[in-house]
């Protein structure tokens, strides 16, 4: 099915240029507590001011869906155009999430405790899983099939395979399509209670690395038979529950999701130009993820993770990694060139050696322990950098492969491409 738009917001920037031109170039920020959160635990938040819930759906007010909102306004000409092809009921809507707005959930129970009583401007579809669709689908009028999915952190990639299962069965003519997940204590002290969260900053990969970091984020896209220069040419899934929330070690239900993939889209392996890892900087995640990615593409496809400069987004992972992807396959990627891997360096000898794409120089901005190597006050690149930078490509970019895998094995892998 072909991927006509994209909206995307996260800690890379927001809108389509920013976000590749930020990745491409390995600048990110550094991660930090956020300031409305009561969690002291650093993490990679949206800076961009988010647009506002309009007021006659203030029940689904909350940063969850202003995310959407943001990730929404840089491809709303292009939905109302569809709604209006093809009439309202003939538009679906399947989003991916795994917190919702319990942000304003946890605000508003801490009010509970103090004053005795919930906020006045408190209601339960702020948080609800369902009111993310059910907000995007009263907003927009349109009166299809609409509905969220939530697998944590493959939630939106299933969100993806379920957009395009409703325009195989001709439910629709077009799906809008993403996922969202905004910042709450309830994931960060979560995940910090699994030991899952880094002290020293996202490094996957390495023998070095101790953990993830959290981020926030989403990304919509446009999806209906329409045809456009990128589709979803392929998606594989697999369950292999071996854990609540460690993978299987040896990589195979892993590995079974990525060859259902590329089955599912008639490719080889050798055919693929890039795999975007999922890369969470876990001791088993990268231990298994590089089995699996090893058995299947060997150590010659260029690899690398984006969560140093995104964060994990969780629910939305899926979606904004595969959004990622689409840009490396846009027309505004017209030299081919690919995202570095952002690591250490150090690479643990007891692990698969995947090829990860080399950084062709030092990224002006903050290293993994704080630092910045910056040598202007504004972080910017010299003419000869960038040219360097922009060389660092391949002659072909066709199709980009996306993993996601999340707690219970739920694996899920998308091959976007350039349709033949």
């Amino acid at each position: 099915m072909y991927l006509n738009d994209l909206g995307i917001i996260c800690a890379l920037g927001a809108g389509k240029s920013q976000v590749l031109n930020s990745w491409l170039t390995g600048r990110y920020n550094q991660p930090c507590p956020v300031p409305w959160l009561d969690s002291k635990i650093p993490a990679l938040r949206v800076q961009t001011e988010l647009p506002a819930i309009p007021s006659d759906f203030k029940h689904y007010a909350c940063r969850n869906n202003r995310l959407l909102l943001a990730a929404l306004s840089q491809i709303e000409t292009a939905v109302n155009r569809a709604i209006q092809q093809h009439g309202p009921e003939r538009i679906g809507l399947v989003i991916g999430t795994s917190t919702s707005g319990i942000a304003e959930g946890e605000q508003a129970v801490t009010e509970l405790y103090r004053k005795g009583q919930l906020p006045a401007n408190y209601h339960y579809k702020q948080q609800e899983l369902g009111g993310a669709a059910e907000f995007l689908s009263l907003y927009l009028g349109i009166c299809g099939p609409a509905y969220t999915v939530s697998t944590t952190c493959s939630s939106s990639a299933n969100a993806l395979i379920s957009a395009r299962r409703l325009l195989k069965l001709d439910l629709c003519d077009a799906v809008l399509v993403g996922g969202s997940d905004a910042l709450c204590c309830t994931t960060l002290e979560g995940f910090a209670a699994l030991g899952a969260l880094s002290k020293t900053g996202c490094n996957p990969f390495s023998k070095n690395r101790d953990g993830t970091l959290i981020g926030e984020g989403a990304a919509l896209f446009l999806m209906s038979n329409t045809p456009s220069p990128i589709a979803l040419l392929g998606a594989g899934t697999s369950s292999d529950a071996y854990h609540i929330s460690a993978p299987r070690p040896d990589g195979s239900c892993a590995y079974q999701a990525m060859q259902a993939a590329l089955d599912d889209a008639d490719l080889t392996a050798e055919q693929v130009d890039y795999v975007n890892l999922h890369g969470t900087a876990t001791w088993q995640n990268d231990a298994m993820e590089s089995l699996a990615v090893g058995q299947l593409f060997g150590n010659t496809v260029p690899c690398s993770s984006s969560k140093p400069a995104t964060g994990h987004c969780l629910g939305a992972a899926g979606a904004i990694e595969a959004g990622l992807c689409w840009l490396l396959l846009s027309e505004l990627n017209s030299q081919n060139r690919l995202p570095p891997h952002l690591w250490d360096g150090v690479a643990d000898p007891e692990i698969y050696p995947l090829k990860f794409v080399i950084n062709p120089l030092k990224p002006n901005g903050p290293n993994l322990d704080g630092t910045d190597t910056s040598t202007t006050s504004d972080r910017t690149l010299s003419k000869g950098q960038i040219n360097r930078l922009e060389s660092h490509g391949v002659k072909s970019l066709q199709y980009c492969f996306s993993n996601s895998f999340a707690f219970g094995g739920n694996n899920v892998c998308l091959l976007l491409g350039h349709p033949g």
